[in-house]
């Protein structure tokens, strides 16, 4: 980015660069047990006035949100890009299937170009699930990464339980350094989300390589305030 494409508001200041960050969850009939839904609702509201913080000491970001739920098919529960500090959790309720190839492919139609900016941030995309996909989740995921700002978003997965298909969610985060995390009880997911959701704290500050282009440096979650991977025997879920 040269000078003058940073430069958008008087007196020289650097104009605010757009990052989109989207939950991606599973509302399927498996999260209505053992409470991983309303654990999930939970743990986003608590972890929301975190998220704000950490958008707030980004003077050069204006952090966007919005909700993705799937279950038959996909909606929008935030239909449109809400600034953080303006945007309230929606409680999601689980039933049916696990369509997460509809849903990758209706974050795929946001990614465009327009109407993404193209001076935006790398997107962050997280998504949280505790089971398999029921639908083409390949051909969603060659949409999504068919897309230059699918390809370029920050991906994370949080896996609920044991029964997650941590295959499909490796693939669906596309970076051999970053591993899903599994959250085996209310707690350790209250942890993760937090993690997930100050994310855009790294992503706000991308690194230029050797090459000139941007990349984000994401830190380990046991290096922040998320807990060390489960002891098997300690499972909740």
């Amino acid at each position: 980015m040269n000078d003058k494409a940073a430069m958008g508001t008087p007196g020289g200041q650097m104009a605010k660069r757009p990052l989109h960050f989207m939950w991606l969850v599973d509302c399927s009939g498996s999260m209505d047990n053992d409470g991983k839904i309303q654990a999930l609702n939970n743990a986003v509201r608590e972890a929301l006035p975190e998220m704000i913080d950490a958008a707030a000491s980004e003077p050069h970001a204006q952090v966007l949100v919005r909700t993705l739920a799937f279950s038959d098919g996909a909606r929008w529960m935030t239909s449109q890009p809400t600034p953080v500090e303006q945007f309230s959790w929606t409680d999601l309720t689980a039933g049916g299937v696990t369509d997460l190839g509809a849903a990758l492919g209706m974050v795929a139609d946001v990614l465009h170009v327009p109407p993404m900016e193209p001076r935006a941030l790398p997107p962050v995309l997280v998504l949280v699930s505790d089971g398999q996909p029921t639908d083409d989740f390949q051909k969603g995921l060659d949409r999504l990464l068919a897309e230059p700002w699918g390809k370029k978003s920050v991906k994370l997965a949080i896996a609920i339980g044991r029964d997650a298909d941590y295959d499909v969610l490796e693939r669906f985060i596309d970076n051999p350094e970053i591993k899903p995390v599994q959250a085996s009880s209310p707690e350790q997911l209250v942890r993760f989300v937090r993690w997930a959701s100050t994310i855009v704290k790294p992503v706000s500050r991308p690194r230029i390589d050797g090459t000139g282009n941007e990349w984000v440096p994401i830190p380990s979650p046991s290096a922040g305030n998320a807990p060390p991977a489960p002891v098997e025997l300690d499972l909740t879920w």
